[in-house]
């Protein structure tokens, strides 16, 4: 049984330990109508993995996600989605342009969004937990290099004391 724990432990130090970025659609106005959430997607940077949250009043407002012609004649069009948790977190998996309206009404009072979500870079994927990704030069190539470095430093550490408890 304590092996199955070392493992366990094993396991968690070789995951990735940056994290993904969660956008929160409209800042500190949430997700409500008259807000120009063009503006405010374009200030963003998304990349695969990453999460958009949206926060809203429950029974008032919901997210659906669908596809240009939905987002942008406010329909139904190409539903992929819906939430209604009024604090909703939704992943961003793959690479590709993502469009989301509420469903009740209020899509053609300005509650839409569409993002772009790029894909990572290689060398971008190690990168410095504070950014969340991207990364650039010699700064995000020095964190990364010592995110590695203090990672790999545990390993062998945690093998001894598995070998220690087997």
């Amino acid at each position: 049984m304590s092996w199955l724990l070392a493992v366990a432990v094993l396991a968690g130090f070789a995951v990735d330990l940056s994290a993904a970025t969660d956008h929160i659609v409209g800042a500190n106005h949430g997700w409500n109508p008259n807000i120009n959430y063009s503006l405010w997607s374009g200030n963003q940077t998304f990349y695969v993995g990453d999460l958009i949250s949206f926060r809203y009043q429950k029974g008032t407002h919901n997210v659906f996600e669908v596809n240009e012609t939905g987002y942008d004649n406010c329909t139904m069009d190409g539903v992929a989605g819906n939430w209604t948790s009024g604090k909703d977190f939704i992943p961003l998996p793959e690479a590709r342009r993502y469009y989301f309206i509420c469903g009740n009404g209020f899509c053609l009072q300005g509650m839409k969004v569409a993002i772009t979500v790029h894909p990572l870079a290689r060398n971008a994927s190690s990168s410095n937990g504070s950014s969340g990704h991207g990364s650039s030069g010699a700064q995000g190539e020095a964190s990364a290099a010592a995110l590695g470095t203090r990672s790999a430093a545990w390993l062998p550490a945690l093998a001894a004391a598995v070998a220690a408890i087997c």
